[in-house]
């Protein structure tokens, strides 16, 4: 799945404008260079970076459900999704949470990143974007998830859209943007769920989540289990596919068991690239000099999808649909493989 009924309100949404001061190509394109203006503290392991033109230009503009790549001061390019008004030029506003885990991207940025540093970053790109049709919106949330949903409800409270939105959270101290929230001209809109709080007030989605009304759509981000909660329940209760959008932060790329290696041919140049078990086709391609953009490399942010041109692709992606995956038209090279002995793509 990607990702109330009053009268249809359309949500006409810009599209990126060519300013801000570029700097050099790399493998997500052109970047921006920007100094961060702010750091603040957004709720325990939360923390959010107010980004603005390193010249004072307007930033390209940007849409609801929109994200970033940041150069991470450890190395690593990560995804941040944009959750301030759309409506805004003079600044960007990312939160990151600090992963446990972390590859070097989150936990730098918490290290690292202080007012007044300068950072790399792409033009906006949006993989999660309102429906221009809808006559009315259900948006989720939980934990870090909130930033694209919080972007969704300040363009959609700004052009009258009748929306109702849900934050899940484990705690009050972990609700990042809390207050802002609250404060909002739409907060009542807004109705928070907390793990420690009473049972009253917690948010199931297998009994809570609505039946579909014609014309609303419902948008989902945050936890891989919350996102696939919502989506089985959503399935259980005929929403259609493309009704459901979602935007998975992050995800554990399993292995299918016996791996193999296969063949991959890039077919604007011919060129045959052997892809061996243990590494990926993004790998495998960047060592034969084939560039592909790439950013969270789980195959949740869509960045590196390739068109498939031939063979058959075992997806492992979390980005693509059940319905796109099963066209096998496309597919995530830093992730998935292939199921047959060779697979093609317009490369």
């Amino acid at each position: 799945m990607h990702a109330s009924c009053n009268p249809p309100v359309t949500v006409s949404e810009p599209l990126p404008a060519a300013c801000g001061s570029a700097g050099a190509a790399t493998p997500t394109g052109v970047l921006l260079s920007v100094r961060v203006s702010a750091v603040t503290d957004e709720a325990q392991g939360i923390r959010s970076f107010e980004l603005v033109d390193v010249a004072g230009s307007a930033l390209p503009a940007f849409s609801a459900g929109a994200h970033i790549d940041v150069i991470t001061p450890g190395g690593p390019t990560r995804s941040y999704s944009l959750c301030n008004n759309p409506s805004e030029r003079h600044r960007y506003l990312i939160a990151v949470q600090r992963e446990a885990d972390s590859r070097g991207g989150s936990a730098s940025m918490h290290e690292r990143v202080r007012a007044g540093d300068l950072l790399a970053i792409s033009a906006p790109k949006n993989h999660f974007p309102l429906a221009r049709d809808a006559s009315s919106s259900l948006l989720l949330a939980a934990g870090i998830g909130v930033t694209p949903i919080l972007s969704m409800a300040e363009r959609l409270h700004a052009f009258g859209s009748d929306f109702q939105m849900h934050y899940c959270t484990r705690s009050i101290q972990r609700t990042a943007f809390h207050r802002r929230i609250t404060t909002a001209p739409y907060a009542e809109k807004v109705h928070f769920h907390f793990d420690d709080g009473e049972a009253v007030q917690r948010f199931d989605v297998a009994t809570q989540l609505p039946a579909p009304q014609s014309g609303t759509h419902l948008y989902v981000c945050g936890p891989g289990g919350f996102i696939d909660a919502v989506l089985t329940a959503a399935r259980a209760l005929g929403w259609p596919e493309s009704h459901v959008h979602r935007e998975y932060f992050g995800a554990h790329v399993e292995p299918s068991g016996a791996e193999e290696g296969f063949e991959v041919v890039a077919a604007r140049t011919g060129m045959v690239v052997v892809v061996p078990p243990g590494k990926t086709v993004l790998q495998a391609l960047a060592e034969a000099g084939v560039d592909v953009p790439f950013s969270c490399e789980q195959g949740v942010c869509g960045t590196c999808e390739t068109r498939v041109l031939d063979g058959k692709p075992e997806h492992r992606d979390l980005y693509l649909t059940p319905h796109e995956q099963a066209a096998n038209d496309r597919f995530m090279p830093c992730c998935s493989r292939s199921l047959s002995p060779r697979l093609v793509l317009d490369l």
